[in-house]
């Protein structure tokens, strides 16, 4: 017997004679080309159905300039402000030379986690949570990467509500003046102020939609700075500023001291929890990544902030040396030393500006708590979070933060500690993740760079951390329970 034959399909007689015609050749190849273009896009589309369900992805409308407007606003805020602390334990020249190492250490990280964003397989990493288990497996990277998350989230949504409380109160004095028969609130009645007005703020449904609030928050941060720095210069130094370390220390004091410092230069380069839910409100396809477009709007951004935490660190330390206080940094130098000698005009506008940004930031450091929160009904439920259960939701989380800002008001005494335990998620966690999921060559360029770069954030992690226990156990903290002051 012959080889068996399997029958063949059978064709259509015009299908076989029209591709035979030369109308077919081109029209086969718009064909082919189409369909290649569909598979590039189904590649950088490839969604997570419940992403439309919860606040930061439920909107995808985004560009560079939102992008902008929200980095601006989360990256300049009160951290900025006791940037000169830390030229008091490091001097001029080591001082300039850490803020320019961070900056451009923290821009090479940021571009590493948007390039990360968008996964060869077609995944979008929205949420840097969602990346950190990518790279290191689920329970590694909920391990290493969920509570410094929520720290920055929701901590630094504590201490929104302490500082823009607490100016609140300030800029009322300013305001009422001496002669005022009105009776001020207490600070925890001003903190209860700032909460009610951050929670109904917080009821717009989505990242996306806070665009105009966040371009607010930048509008007010760039001011605040400004008017901050510019009248510390006007108003020239201090008579007799020093720029001498203390006298009398020891050499282990020293080293922590310059630990305490370089904590204070990395921290205020925060944000990045946030740059992979900022870019997950983008669109994507082939023709154009989200990546490009975020770029742009980060490039802008952080020349802006560069503009803002450059002057403000060393016209700072210029005009008080080591007399800049601890607490609030510039804005209470501000208060403390030109509060007479400075329209009262100026020092309202600094306050209430300070207040504003603070309500913005608190949208945008708060919408990760929000999508994790809703992210436990959608998964349960598998449908969208209901309307009065998000208000309900954002609501309870801003009354849980108002109680932790009331009930433990020293907790800004533990941000150098707690600050040290987040570091990593900025400084050394995207190189090892660019590691693991790129996989570039050992010991070429891009894996030695990436490599060094993560073992020295974890190094600085620890140094950070340890120095800041250091001066809890020598300096001491006052704990006072339900008593902000």
């Amino acid at each position: 017997m012959g080889d068996y034959l399997a029958p063949k399909t059978p064709r259509s007689p015009f299908a076989t004679r029209f591709m035979n015609t030369p109308l077919a050749s081109p029209m086969k190849k718009a064909f082919e080309n189409i369909h290649g273009y569909l598979e590039e896009v189904g590649r950088f589309t490839k969604l997570d159905p419940q992403d439309a369900w919860l606040p930061i992805t439920e909107s995808r409308k985004g560009n560079a300039y939102y992008a902008a407007f929200h980095i601006l606003s989360s990256g300049i805020g009160f951290q900025a402000l006791v940037l000169p602390l830390a030229f008091t334990s490091l001097g001029w020249t080591w001082g300039i030379i850490c803020l320019c190492a961070g900056f451009m250490w923290q821009l090479y990280t940021l571009w590493l986690l948007i390039q990360l964003h968008e996964s060869e397989c077609g995944v979008r990493h929205s949420r840097y949570l969602k990346l950190a288990m990518a790279a290191f497996g689920e329970k590694l990277g909920k391990l290493l990467a969920l509570f410094p998350i929520m720290y920055l989230s929701g901590g630094t949504c504590v201490t929104l509500i302490m500082i823009g409380g607490g100016t609140m109160k300030i800029f009322f004095q300013i305001v009422c003046g001496e002669g005022c028969t009105r009776s001020p609130l207490s600070t925890a009645e001003w903190y209860l102020v700032f909460t009610c007005t951050a929670i109904l703020l917080a009821q717009l449904p989505n990242l996306n939609s806070i665009a105009g609030v966040s371009l607010i928050g930048a509008i007010t941060a760039v001011a605040y700075c400004a008017l901050i720095w510019i009248v510390s210069v006007v108003k020239g130094t201090l008579p007799h500023v020093s720029y001498d370390p203390p006298k009398g220390q020891s050499e282990l004091t020293r080293i922590f001291c310059v630990c305490n410092a370089l904590g204070i230069i990395a921290f205020a380069f925060r944000g990045h929890n946030l740059v992979l839910e900022i870019q997950g409100t983008m669109p994507s396809d082939a023709q154009q990544p989200s990546r490009s477009a975020m770029w742009r709007g980060c490039m802008f951004a952080y020349l802006v902030i560069a503009l803002c935490l450059f002057p403000l660190a060393i016209g700072g330390y210029w005009a008080y040396g080591n007399s800049i206080p601890s607490d609030q940094g510039m804005l209470g130098a501000l208060y403390k030393f030109h509060q007479h000698d400075t329209s009262k005009l100026i020092i309202a506008l600094t306050s209430l500006l300070v207040v504003i940004n603070s309500l913005s930031s608190f949208q945008i450091y708060a919408m990760p708590v929000f999508d994790n929160l809703e992210s436990r009904y959608t998964i349960k439920k598998n449908r969208p979070c209901p309307r009065w259960l998000r208000m309900a939701l954002r609501g309870f989380f801003g009354c849980l933060a108002f109680f932790i800002a009331v009930a433990l008001p020293f907790l800004r005494s533990l941000a150098g500690l707690i600050g040290g335990i987040a570091l990593p998620i900025t400084l050394a966690y995207p190189c090892f993740m660019w590691i693991e999921i790129k996989k570039p060559n050992m010991y070429s360029i891009t894996w030695c760079l990436n490599l060094t770069l993560g073992v020295l954030g974890m190094v600085l992690s620890v140094m950070v951390v340890t120095g800041a226990i250091w001066g809890i156990v020598a300096q001491g903290i006052k704990f006072h329970f339900f008593n902000p002051q």
